[in-house]
């Protein structure tokens, strides 16, 4: 079972139904039907039909947990080897700007440790050992103020459109000419 607020199952959650698992491999090897096994260990016909699979297949190991599901990618070594490399720069690592980004932290992983992550897990990782999104304090030197006052005067009303209606409009979902 997976909670919204990134929890899952505890240690001993876990444990405990790792036992369950194992006591059905008992009862296979002792010849019980899917739906007895179910009644008995309170659990769902398609979950012993999923366990009796994996057991034939590989046995009772097969029955193991395998660890948690939300194993961090990188280990606590491997991302104190990351936050070192971010701390010398993207410029450091062939970027033309001092700008960290997910999408070039993860080119940097999967050139440093050969490892594919998505980008909400890189956030999640960053959060999670006291990273935060910043914006930088000034601005740019390559900044072209002319530019950008161009552009703030003429492409952006096109885009934005008017503010205001032309006409006085009406609550009224009827028209009042209709009345």
């Amino acid at each position: 079972m997976r909670y919204p607020q990134g929890g899952g199952l505890t240690p001993e959650r876990q444990a405990f139904r790792e036992r369950i698992r194992l006591e059905a491999a008992e009862r296979f090897a002792a010849g019980a039907c899917n739906a007895e096994v179910a009644k008995d260990l309170r659990v769902s016909v398609r979950s012993v039909q999923r366990w009796r699979r994996a057991w034939q297949d590989a046995g009772t190991e097969g029955l193991r947990s395998a660890g948690s599901v939300s194993r961090p990618k990188l280990s606590e070594a491997l991302f104190t080897v990351l936050e070192q490399e971010l701390a010398k720069g993207p410029v450091a690592h062939g970027w033309p700007d001092q700008t960290w980004t997910l999408v070039r932290i993860k080119t940097l992983i999967g050139r440093r440790f050969h490892k594919s992550m998505t980008l909400s897990a890189i956030a999640r990782m960053l959060h999670r050992h006291g990273f935060s999104h910043q914006v930088p304090a000034r601005r740019a030197i390559e900044r072209d103020e002319e530019a950008v006052a161009g552009w703030v005067k003429e492409t952006w009303p096109q885009v934005e459109g008017p503010w205001r209606r032309s006409t006085p409009g009406c609550a009224s979902k009827t028209k009042p000419a209709s009345r």
